[in-house]
């Protein structure tokens, strides 16, 4: 990997060097890992104008084997007295002869960028803006191989789930279950924060695990996902508890899946993200669901749970081919509960088959 990061620097420098900027400070954790390989909490990494250099806070010790650098980058431990990296960057930067540095501005405190200036007055600090998060957005295979593993071992843990007793048991044990089931089956932790919402709670976009019990009748709705190498993905789904389903439970449910796969349908290489959002949202709509949906119906993912590019009513851009994304619409009831299936899927052209999905559990309602 350690071409691959090489390459992606080098395109960044580029990039910095066509807007003026002999070097560039990347501070966002996940953009350093991009282009490093890996670095402990706290990390920056100063590229140009001489040599590449990942500036590493003091007590680095205890990273994972995974998150070590790319060992072709130039890696330097500052003593506790040194203070803040970036401000260390900064002053490497004008010693080497830059006369601008390029900073990830929505990154920084105002008091770090500040700091940068009073370390180094001569040195003009431009905003390098997204440029990392939006070179992120399109992943190499090597990526989209840790997406897929994650990807696996969250169908692993949601299946396991599954084959067990719900009934009775709160909505936080069964996050904490499903998290301790991510890690038996190797992933480096969760993506985010579990989601379990049962009967009234069920469907709702970001809901928090309650000591709510399972009840018979109830839907259950899931979201999960594992990081793996970094990398994380997401899927949801949503079940009924030990009956069979009323009649309004399968009726909306039916439609969360239509607009779901409407959604999926949609993504191609070229596709608007605003006509993606719009197919997965119009059967909801049409339904007369419009009010109270969430703002977007999917997200990219990666080295965050939510990249670039989101698909939202009013996202400009389209698709690229190895994109990943989720599909996420869902529909919640107040008081009675609701509907969400996310799948994580990558943007492939039709000659490759078109999208790959990556999340496999059924999506069938099924009476647990």
């Amino acid at each position: 990997m350690s071409e691959v990061h090489a390459v992606r620097r080098g395109l960044l420098r580029d990039r910095c060097a066509a807007a003026g900027s002999a070097a560039a400070l990347v501070s966002r954790p996940a953009n350093v890992r991009y282009l490093a390989g890996g670095a402990p909490p706290g990390a920056v990494l100063l590229l140009g104008p001489g040599e590449d250099v990942l500036l590493c806070p003091p007590a680095p010790a205890g990273e994972s084997a995974h998150a070590r650098p790319d060992e072709a980058l130039r890696v330097d431990l500052l003593p506790p007295p040194d203070g803040d990296p970036v401000v260390v960057a900064a002053g490497l930067a004008a010693a080497s002869g830059a006369e601008s540095l390029a900073v990830e501005e929505h990154d920084l405190t105002v008091a770090r960028h500040r700091a940068m200036g009073e370390a180094a007055p001569r040195l003009r600090l431009a905003d390098l803006g997204f440029t990392v998060e939006q070179q992120r957005i399109v992943k190499d295979e090597e990526e989209i191989g840790c997406l897929r593993i994650a990807a696996e071992i969250t169908d692993q843990a949601l299946g396991e789930l599954l084959e067990s007793i719900l009934v009775g048991r709160t909505e936080r044990h069964l996050a904490l279950e499903l998290e301790r089931r991510l890690v038996d089956h190797g992933a480096d932790g969760p993506a985010f924060a579990t989601s379990v919402g049962t009967g009234p709670n069920s469907g709702r976009g970001s809901h928090r695990p309650s000591d709510r019990r399972v009840e018979e009748g109830d839907f259950l709705s899931v979201r999960l996902g594992a990081s793996y190498r970094g990398y994380r993905c997401e899927i949801g789904r949503t079940f009924v508890i030990g009956t069979a389903p009323a009649e309004w439970q399968i009726e909306l449910y039916d439609l969360v899946f239509a607009a779901q796969r409407a959604g999926r349908e949609a993504l191609a290489p070229g596709a608007a993200y605003r006509e993606v959002d719009r197919a997965a949202r119009q059967p909801l709509e049409a339904a007369g669901y419009a009010e109270g949906l969430q703002p977007r119906t999917g997200h990219g993912v990666g080295l965050e749970i939510e990249e670039d590019p989101q698909l939202a009513p009013a996202a400009m851009g389209k698709l690229d081919a190895c994109v990943p994304v989720t599909v996420e619409p869902g529909v919640h009831l107040p008081g009675r509960g609701g509907v969400r299936i996310d799948d994580t899927l990558v943007v492939r052209p039709e000659a490759d088959g078109g999208p790959e999905l990556l999340t496999m559990t059924t999506k069938e309602l099924l009476a647990l």
